[in-house]
């Protein structure tokens, strides 16, 4: 079944047409071009649906990424008629050249964000700073010379997707429908460059708790054999080329027993990041004042939304008097503030978990460990991690007001 949300359209274009221009000023190759071309347009949108729904799993055995919901949405970019054509479809496989340059060259950017039920109104839908999330994808996108779009307009798609497929974001505390934007080269040729023919499309996939046993701190392995990122690569973008060379190193540090890579940069041993998370320090200097520390943006971190809500909330003076600190910092200092008692908790940041306490980690041969919670020898956060994940999550689901949650 096919429909357009269009309502009053032929009306709405001669009313619009003449001022409804978002120009892309991109020039991909030699040949001339048009100067502008059409953005997203939410009023273009069609949405077809689907004649055959999929049995929906229980929700104790959802798991992460392995399930899809009935429908996506696509939209496609070329250089002669921009962005064009934007429609929500049943779920299915694309249609992708074996010549694609998405296939060869890593010419692909994604995004990571999720769609809660409200805490009090069960039956509406909430997002958590989903422009973020497309303000950083057209990041990736200039870096990949992808054109940009316009969030806004992109924002109103994804509504319509998720109301098609509402029944599909699971119920209880913890669960959510995890979205995944991403955007890939269909240019049907082999060869290093430009991409004249983009797609944009976004699937969801239904998800229980990170931690559905409760919270379990996690222990890390530090290691300088591997580099993430370095300045001038793409460390601050979220582009597949990225994460394809994660894993191998990854499987080696859960042979030896350890969650995660804490990832080292140059010869001072550099701490950037934590697996595909932010990673946070608080720490107690001297002078007397707690700081919470992380690395700055330099182009090799990746700006991550929940890192940014964390730090903002934190200067706000939600969490008390803690001071922020972007700064570099070396497992040098780090391994200093264990043995000076200064260090008092330590989490990770991103999308899938909000937040995970960090108990230890490993470098060179020995073991270092990270407080937790001193008051309660079992568990397994600190009360610092803790306020900092009650208080996003309240703010996901609406048990806490703010502009942040967004109704769908």
């Amino acid at each position: 079944m096919t429909f357009v949300r269009r309502g009053l359209l032929p009306v709405l274009q001669r009313c619009t047409n003449s001022v409804r221009q978002v120009p892309i000023l991109r020039a991909f190759s030699t040949k001339h071009i048009p100067e502008r071309l059409p953005n997203i347009d939410h009023i273009e949108l069609t949405v077809t649906t689907t004649d055959t729904p999929k049995t929906k799993l229980p929700e104790n055995e959802l798991k992460f990424g392995h399930t899809f919901t009935d429908h996506m949405f696509e939209v496609d970019w070329n250089e002669d008629e921009g962005w064009h054509s934007p429609r929500v479809v049943p779920y299915g496989p694309l249609a992708v050249d074996p010549a694609a340059s998405s296939l060869h060259y890593a010419l692909q950017c994604f995004e990571g964000m999720k769609a809660y039920r409200d805490a009090n109104d069960p039956d509406q839908l909430r997002l958590f700073r989903p422009l973020e999330n497309f303000k950083r994808m057209n990041r990736s996108n200039e870096r990949l010379f992808f054109p940009s779009f316009d969030g806004d307009e992109l924002l109103e798609c994804l509504k319509s997707l998720l109301n098609t497929d509402a029944d599909w974001v699971p119920y209880g505390d913890g669960n959510s429908l995890y979205i995944r934007p991403t955007c890939i080269s269909m240019q049907p040729t082999l060869g290093v460059g430009p991409a004249a023919h983009v797609k944009l499309y976004i699937i969801c996939s239904p998800v229980g708790p990170y931690y559905p046993s409760g919270f379990k701190a996690v222990e890390l392995y530090a290691d300088a054999s591997y580099v993430r990122a370095w300045p001038g690569g793409t460390g601050d973008a979220k582009v597949g080329g990225n994460y394809g060379p994660t894993i191998y190193p990854q499987s080696e540090a859960a042979k030896k027993g350890y969650a995660q890579i804490m990832w080292l940069f140059g010869e001072d041993h550099q701490v950037t990041e934590v697996g595909t998370m932010n990673q946070f320090f608080i720490v107690d200097q001297p002078d007397g004042k707690r700081q919470l520390i992380t690395a700055p943006l330099d182009g090799t971190i990746l700006p991550g939304i929940t890192r940014k809500s964390v730090l903002e909330l934190t200067r706000e003076g939600t969490f008390g008097d803690l001071e922020v600190v972007e700064r570099k910092y070396t497992i040098h200092e780090l391994i200093d503030w264990i043995e000076n008692g200064q260090l008092v908790e330590s989490f990770g940041s991103g999308t899938a978990a909000v937040v995970s306490p960090v108990k230890g980690f490993h470098f060179e041969g020995k073991d270092y460990q990270i407080p937790l919670d001193p008051s309660d020898s079992q568990s397994q956060l600190g009360p610092i991690t803790k306020q900092i994940y009650d208080t996003i999550t309240g703010i996901q689901t609406g048990r806490i007001k703010h502009p942040w949650s967004v109704l769908v």
